[in-house]
């Protein structure tokens, strides 16, 4: 999905790890966070709600948040629903 992302930024060879981040590494605005947001929504469906992830962050942890951040947020939430 990310990769999808940077493709409309010619940035899709860029090295993406753990410690990625998305605003300064990769320079995402917020409304690149929708897109993902959408993208993440419509594979997993309500499994993973990226919109209530960000509302629970402080400004200067949406702006240092980091792609390893991101996937533990949906690996918690995969594991969540497949308990209930």
């Amino acid at each position: 999905m990310l990769r999808t992302l940077l493709e409309e930024y010619a940035l899709d060879d860029a090295e993406i790890t753990r410690e990625t981040t998305f605003h300064d590494d990769l320079e995402l605005e917020s409304v690149d966070l929708v897109t993902l947001s959408g993208s993440l929504r419509e594979h997993y469906g309500d499994r993973v709600n990226f919109a209530a992830f960000i509302a629970d962050l402080e400004l200067d942890e949406i702006i240092a948040l980091t792609v390893g951040r991101l996937v533990d947020h949906v690996v918690v939430s995969l594991r969540a629903t497949e308990r209930s």
